[in-house]
């Protein structure tokens, strides 16, 4: 029971940020991707989708087919980035803010692909300037 005089609600706290962190809030977006009551990989079926698709692509390269294996796991890469814009939650795909996860997966999905068209034997793209910059490193 509240002493006469007080309130029996709690003091309002600041909205200011503390001065010292206490625990790790959760990323944005960090939310369950399904309700409670589905299971758990019905939960997280966002970071399984990019896991399985990487998976997928890690067992093409085994099977001695590179260049499709790579641009597989690239494409899982940037099908992730675009799940972490579209959808409001996306379970344990979200690791930091939502700029910061679209920008690491995009960007790091965008160059696994864009290699993985440049390799050699036989390059499916290529870029004029980079024979010169590695000629003129390397040679």
């Amino acid at each position: 029971m509240a002493p006469s005089g007080e309130s029996a609600r709690p003091a309002r706290k600041s909205r200011r940020f503390p001065l010292i962190t206490r625990d790790t809030a959760r990323p944005e977006g960090g939310g369950r991707a399904a309700p409670g009551a589905a299971p758990a990989p019905a939960r997280q079926w966002p970071l399984l989708a990019v896991m399985g698709g990487v998976g997928l692509g890690l067992l093409i390269v085994a099977l001695d087919a590179f260049r499709a294996g790579t641009v597989l796991i690239g494409l899982a890469l940037l099908a992730g980035a675009f799940l972490r814009w579209a959808l409001p939650d996306v379970g344990m795909l979200a690791v930091r803010s939502r700029f910061t996860d679209m920008l690491t997966y995009g960007l790091l999905g965008a160059a696994i692909v864009l290699l993985s068209l440049m390799a050699q034997p036989d390059p499916w793209v290529t870029v004029p300037f980079l024979d010169d910059v590695v000629h003129f490193t390397v040679r």
